[in-house]
């Protein structure tokens, strides 16, 4: 017996190595056999529906940045030959605790209490696949890029079931190295930067590689991200070194234009950092020589000294050649299907409660508001000498303290999300691209009462809903389960066609020359040129203004 038993295992290995994926019996877990190995995950069911999805957590996609891989790009995996347990999530890359943990419970659709686990060692993505497993499936991929300005964040914040289990979408959600390790640049061959973007290119080659083991389509992946990480879809259309490595975008508040994105000149950052971990910042390769011998908790003391001078992105030749707004002009980029989007108050509550605004709550005189913007110019770009040229655009109709301070977030929204996005929006329209604009404008019911009443769609609000928060926690009305199924419906049928329209949906026009944009609530509507008196403000009479500023000091 013991000859028929070994011929039937290898029978048996041969047809699990030829399909890449074994759904495994009964209780079994779901394994899959990826180019550097086999890996074994786990299935989560999902409220609301009968659709249960493969997961895979912690799944490297580089090998480990660390020693001489520190300041370095991101390397392909050693391969392994044992079947590795993908059901835990991987650590996070290293950041400020503190300030994850507040992510964590503020932004994070998962249902389970993850702890925060950090490492250096951090490449890693986590695959979310309607199950049976399927490698012929073809099923479209969707890749998120988790925000948290470049610094916080983690795949540990985000479970990707309720989309692959709704709308039958691979879902992976990746990592890269955020703050210090992620971002530190000389500005020359030394240490020239963008690792945390470049880390997300290693990833979309990975996925080319092996996501049809998971039953994904390489040949329709969709990115997708909030904040910082929108950002990093806008970068990613712009940058070479993504080229064909993606086929659709959707950016959620936030792109590449948006003022602390790019640094043309990191050489500040790279010196201060330096001198706070104790190292020479006489030259270059000084620098990186002694931050590389640096401990993690050393490198994370001296980031955080030399935060102000924080760079995120840089030109560094390989993923950047030239700045974004070069790139932009030039209209050399990617034409891909491209989703772009806002909430309706973007500084309603998490970023001024991180900027610690005066008269937040209670609202604030017009001396405090001018003191306010005289030290907001890495936002707006206006010295303080000019600062009465945005109170005349925001503040002139003003008078009680609470509008004043309405109208100074409404200022802050609309400079960091609303005209960045609305620029790079009317330049892929420009350049043939299919655009479709949104502004979200519902505040999940979960958070009344954690945060003042007069806070609407906040940043970070929409998240959820494009997660199916409601289906995975088990909270919301029963209006926020239809809202989140419209969400991913229409996130999804974008994914699969290029187009987020389908039976059953508000009709949602493409972003032409009549800017018309779809108002996403609990019931959605058409909208036409959102906010144009303040994108005109801003794209028009302030740069005007500005430069009549400019000529008038300089005939002084």
């Amino acid at each position: 017996m013991r000859p028929c038993l070994a011929k039937g295992w290898h029978l048996t290995l041969l047809f699990f190595l030829l399909t890449g994926a074994s759904e495994g019996q009964g209780n079994d877990p779901p394994e899959v056999v990826t180019k550097y190995g086999p890996v074994r995950g786990k299935v989560a069911n999902v409220s609301g529906t009968d659709q249960p999805v493969n997961v895979f957590l912690g799944i490297p996609f580089a090998k480990p940045p660390v020693g001489a891989l520190r300041f370095s790009p991101p390397q392909p995996p050693e391969p392994w030959s044992h079947v590795r347990e993908s059901t835990t999530h991987p650590p996070m890359c290293l950041q400020n605790v503190e300030t994850e943990q507040i992510l964590l419970e503020s932004i994070t659709n998962t249902k389970e209490n993850v702890s925060v686990r950090m490492s250096e060692d951090c490449l890693y993505l986590n695959v979310f696949a309607p199950a049976p497993l399927d490698d012929k499936a073809k099923l479209p991929v969707m890749v998120w890029i988790h925000g948290g300005g470049m610094v916080t964040g983690g795949a540990s914040m985000f479970d990707g079931s309720a989309l692959a289990a709704y709308e039958k979408v691979v879902v992976v959600i990746i990592q890269y190295r955020l703050g210090i390790f992620g971002f530190y640049s000389t500005g020359d061959e030394h240490s020239r930067g963008n690792w945390g973007l470049l880390d997300q290119v290693a990833a979309l080659r990975w996925i080319q590689e092996n996501i049809a083991f998971f039953g994904g389509d390489p040949g329709s992946v969709t990115l997708f991200g909030e904040s910082a990480g929108g950002g990093c879809i806008s970068a990613h259309i712009l940058s070479p070194a993504s080229k064909g490595l993606f086929h659709k975008a959707i950016s959620q508040s936030g792109v590449a234009l948006f003022s602390l994105f790019f640094n043309a000149h990191p050489e500040r950052y790279a010196r201060s950092v330096a001198e706070a971990a104790g190292c020479p910042a006489s030259s270059s390769s000084e620098m990186v020589r002694c931050l590389r011998g640096k401990t993690e908790k050393e490198l994370l003391e001296a980031h955080s000294k030399a935060y102000s001078t924080f760079s995120y992105s840089v030109l560094d030749g390989v993923f950047f050649p030239k700045s974004p707004e070069a790139l932009l002009e030039e209209k050399n980029f990617e034409n891909v299907p491209y989703i772009i989007g806002i909430n309706n108050h973007e500084s309603g509550w998490r970023i001024p409660i991180a900027l610690k605004v005066p008269g937040y709550v209670e609202g604030m005189d017009m001396e405090t508001a001018n003191r306010v913007l005289s030290g907001w110019e890495q936002f707006t770009g206006v010295a303080p000498d000019d600062v009465h040229l945005l109170a005349e655009g925001y503040l002139k109709n003003a008078s009680d303290p609470r509008q004043i301070r309405d109208q100074l977030l409404e200022l802050l929204g609309d400079v960091s999300f609303l005209v960045p996005a609305i620029r790079t929006a009317r330049a892929h329209r420009d350049a043939g691209c299919p655009v479709y604009f949104y502004e979200f404008q519902h505040p999940p019911s979960t958070l009344a009462g954690l945060r003042p009443d007069f806070v609407k769609a906040d940043h970070g609000d929409d998240v959820g809903f494009v997660f199916g928060k409601p289906f995975l926690a088990d909270e919301g009305t029963e209006e926020e389960k239809r809202l989140s199924k419209t969400v991913m419906k229409y996130w999804a049928n974008f994914a699969r066609n290029g187009n987020p329209n389908g039976v059953g949906l508000v009709e949602w026009p493409p972003y032409d020359e009549n800017e018309q944009y779809l108002e996403i609530d609990v019931k959605q509507k058409v909208g036409k040129k959102l906010k144009e008196e303040y994108v005109n403000f801003w794209t028009k009479t302030l740069p005007e203004k500005l430069a009549e500023s400019q000529r008038t000091h300089a005939e002084f």
